[in-house]
């Protein structure tokens, strides 16, 4: 089964210390179920000096969150939603929500 959440959606976490912030989805993990979420989940890494950080020292970034903790927010209506699939009239497949029925992008 594919993921129903793609890199450019919005989403919202939805359980642990992020509930309720949102953000851009940065890249999505397919094997590790997991997503990074601009913003959401900032991690401390101690990193040595190196050609792309040349300073080095510790330096914040976002670490995965597990697709399961996220839901959708939908751009038409601006809640958290779950996703269906629907056939257009093209022939292709589209992800509809649930709340409202509109067709997400």
């Amino acid at each position: 089964m594919g993921l129903r959440i793609k890199k450019g959606d919005t989403a919202m976490v939805i359980t642990g210390k992020n509930k309720g912030k949102s953000g851009r989805v940065l890249s999505v993990s397919v094997a590790k179920e997991s997503l990074l979420i601009e913003g959401i989940n900032i991690v401390k890494k101690h990193m040595k000096p190196n050609k792309k950080f040349a300073q080095g020292g510790i330096i914040e970034k976002e670490a995965p969150v597990k697709i399961s903790n996220v839901m959708l927010l939908c751009p038409k209506c601006s809640k958290p939603t779950r996703i269906g699939a629907t056939a257009l009239d093209t022939g292709k497949k589209a992800r509809v929500c649930k709340k409202c029925k509109e067709v997400i992008d």
